[in-house]
């Protein structure tokens, strides 16, 4: 997720904001209970954190609660955030640390244990935290994507490969983001590491570099401005950023007429990082019931099935519905490139630090 991420998510990042509940600004220090009315619980996320206002407005009925979600910036800063915050915590529950950040959390000891009674519907795959601090909620890959129009066109093939885009043919036709400053960066910056190794893939990276890739610093400008809007038919993204572009389309693909969405994505074995993200209840928080109710919540049904639409990502519990735009157009790596959450948090900073010097200077 977001993940996305994040998870950041791409095609929801226009929408500013959250779609739920009551978003403001981190304060100095959580508001005290009151003894009538409903309960406050609040909910630490990223930015671009998205659901329903139905959904939360349920779970607030259900459990006499009003949630307010703390907007923690990107994900870097809220495990920050929630690091530094640890004795005296701004919020119940931090929703969205993925993969990437995984371990930076788990060290910093800032989760209380919980088993959730609906993990059972989530594959042991996304599970990566065998203590139980942190329960997952959602996954996607980051991929290539192309568009289709480009090929069609030129008569060239869709590259198969990471290693096809150091070819000639493509000189000039692939977009990034900066790994220091973009979530989906960082995340294709690992499954290159993934892919070619920690011997391998800065010689990788100056292959691209040879071959005019363009580095931006966001998603938006990536795909918005040199993608979708600009001269590069090949941008680094979301294996789900298809079924979005067929969702926001004012003219989609006609059944059985014109079945393709305008762009593709790339899932070839160790093109893509699957990113993964998670829901803890913070240690020292004021709500510790509610916080476990909300996490029961994330991994429902209702909630898990209005994930797709809204953020962009797949919900964790395999029981949750998916709409029909993102089961025909939203696909899944079968094999993405792998880093353990352990390897990142070492070597995140070295990694970033020797691409830069690699690949921008």
């Amino acid at each position: 997720m977001k993940r996305w991420l994040v998870l950041l998510i791409p095609i929801m990042l226009v929408l500013a904001g959250c779609g739920a509940g009551t978003s403001e600004q981190l304060p100095a220090a959580p508001s005290e209970p009151t003894s009538e009315g409903p309960r406050e619980l609040r909910v630490m996320a990223y930015s671009s954190f998205d659901i329903s206002e139905v959904v939360i407005a349920a779970f607030e009925a259900d459990n006499d609660a009003k949630v307010l979600f703390l907007d923690a910036g990107d994900t870097g800063q809220m495990v920050s955030q929630a690091i530094l915050s640890r004795e005296n915590p701004q919020a119940d529950v931090l929703y969205g640390v993925d993969n990437t950040f995984l371990s930076r959390a788990l060290e910093g000891d800032i989760f209380e244990v919980y088993v959730a009674e609906n993990l059972a519907s989530v594959p042991d795959a996304y599970q990566l935290d065998p203590g139980h601090r942190v329960t997952p909620i959602d996954y996607g890959d980051v991929c290539l994507n192309y568009r289709r129009a480009y090929f069609v066109d030129s008569g060239l093939a869709v590259p198969e490969t990471l290693e096809d885009l150091t070819k000639t043919e493509y000189q000039g036709l692939l977009v990034v983001e900066n790994p220091a400053s973009s979530s989906p960066g960082l995340a294709f910056l690992l499954a290159t590491i993934g892919t070619f190794g920690e011997d391998g893939y800065l010689d990788y990276w100056r292959a691209l570099r040879a071959n005019d890739v363009l580095v931006v610093d966001s998603w938006d400008t990536a795909y918005y401005g040199e993608f979708t809007g600009g001269s590069r038919p090949i941008v680094v993204s979301y294996a789900t950023s298809p079924a979005a572009e067929v969702y926001y389309s004012e003219t989609p693909p006609v059944p059985g007429v014109d079945d393709e969405p305008p762009t593709g994505a790339v899932v070839a074995p160790g093109t893509c990082f699957r990113q993964i993200e998670f829901v803890g209840i913070l240690k020292n928080g004021r709500n510790r019931d509610l916080a476990e109710a909300f996490v029961e919540y994330v991994l429902s049904e209702p909630f898990q099935s209005d994930i797709p639409l809204h953020m962009w990502v797949f919900p964790a519990n395999e029981d949750a519905a998916l709409p029909d735009v993102f089961a025909q157009y939203a696909v899944t790596a079968d094999a993405p490139a792998i880093v353990s959450a352990d390897a990142i948090e070492q070597n995140r900073e070295t990694w970033i630090e020797v691409w830069t010097d690699a690949v921008l200077r």
